[in-house]
Order: C-alpha cells, then sequence, then structure tokens
C-alpha cells in the first residue's frame, strides 16, 4: 500500500504521523511523507527598497528549511515503527499540491490531520483536509484533534 502522509509541521500533524504508525501496519507499506509550500508571489515595484527582493528569498529558503526538518520528524517517526519511508517537499497552492503528489506516487491513502476549525474561521481559511478527501481519487484518512486552546 502506498501512503501519502502530509505534514505541515503542526501538532495535528504529529497527531496524523502517530495514527498512521498505529493504525497501519508497516509490512508492506510505503510512505511518502509530504510537506507542501506556498510559493511566495509578490513583484517588486520600482519605488521598493533594493534590498526587498533577497530577503523574500531568504524567508522563501527559511520556509523550504523548515518543511525539510518537518518532513524529517515525520519520517524518523515512520522508521522507528518499521515503515519504508521517503520524503519530499513541494512548492505549490497546499490543496493541489497535495492531490498532484499523491496522484503522480499513485497513492492508496492520504492521511492528513485536521486543524478541526469551525464556524467563520472554517469560512474565511477554508480547510486544506476538507478540499483534499472531496478531491482526491484515493481513500483520505483525516486526523482530527482537539484544537489548542488560545
Amino acid at each position: 500500500m502506498k501512503v501519502v502522509l502530509a505534514v505541515d509541521g503542526s501538532s495535528f500533524s504529529e497527531a496524523a504521523t502517530h495514527a498512521l504508525a498505529s493504525d497501519v501496519r508497516p509490512e508492506g507499506a510505503e510512505v511518502l511523507v509530504l510537506e507542501v509550500v506556498e510559493p511566495l508571489v509578490y513583484s517588486v515595484p520600482p519605488q521598493m527598497a533594493p534590498g526587498y527582493e533577497p530577503e523574500m528569498a531568504e524567508r522563501m529558503r527559511e520556509q523550504l528549511r523548515q518543511a525539510e526538518a518537518s518532513v524529517e520528524r515525520a519520517a524518523d517517526t515512520l522508521r522507528g515503527r518499521g515503515f519504508k519511508v521517503q520524503t519530499r517537499v513541494a512548492e505549490a497552492e497546499i490543496r493541489s499540491g497535495i492531490l498532484n503528489v499523491a496522484a503522480d506516487y499513485q497513492a492508496d491513502l492520504i492521511v492528513i490531520g485536521s486543524h478541526g476549525r469551525k464556524g467563520i474561521s472554517r469560512f474565511l481559511l477554508g480547510s486544506v483536509a476538507d478540499s483534499v478527501a472531496r478531491h482526491a481519487t484515493c481513500s483520505v484518512l483525516i486526523v482530527r484533534t482537539s484544537a489548542p486552546s488560545t
């Protein structure tokens, strides 16, 4: 079975990683741990300070470094449980990035954590997990946990 585990470095991703490790047998399972990073889209108007563009490029490099660390943490957890694991960081719109990578990987299952947003915050922010579940061509396991209190 080929599984895509979508992570984002959050406690919700950790819950999805642990759910995968405990609910799926490692024998015969191949896992691709994936984090999709939204590219920074910007244009530099002529009046912008000259240092702006390199600063944005450094910000993107930092996001990619954090994503690499996130997928490696999840991969280490799964390898410790006997899973065959690959990792990938992709630059794309998050929803379509997860779906496209899963299709290219020919995944049988996508595992994703849910932030558990409801009401107006879900309406305004959308739900990556919901969108992936609605549009995936394979099974999707959404791991729901309580949102941390702020």
